[in-house]
């Protein structure tokens, strides 16, 4: 489970490749960057970035999607 860090603190060596790894799965399995941000008490930008820096594919923004139809048979 990730655990809340420190906000001002400096993650580093193997404690952020292990919180990086956590992200990464929660992340992967649906968890948003904002949940994942407010549950590790980090700021939204610092997941992102662990996220990019562990290789993760980031997902599009979600929201509503005027002007796509959906086809119709």
């Amino acid at each position: 489970m990730v655990e809340t860090l420190k906000k001002s603190s400096w993650v580093t060596g193997a404690a952020r490749e292990k919180l990086a790894a956590d992200l990464k799965k929660k992340y992967v399995s649906g968890a948003s960057i904002r949940a994942l941000a407010e549950e590790t008490g980090r700021s939204y930008g610092f997941v992102h970035r662990l996220l990019s820096e562990s290789g993760v594919t980031l997902r599009g923004r979600g929201g509503n999607t005027r002007g796509k139809k959906a086809a119709s048979a």
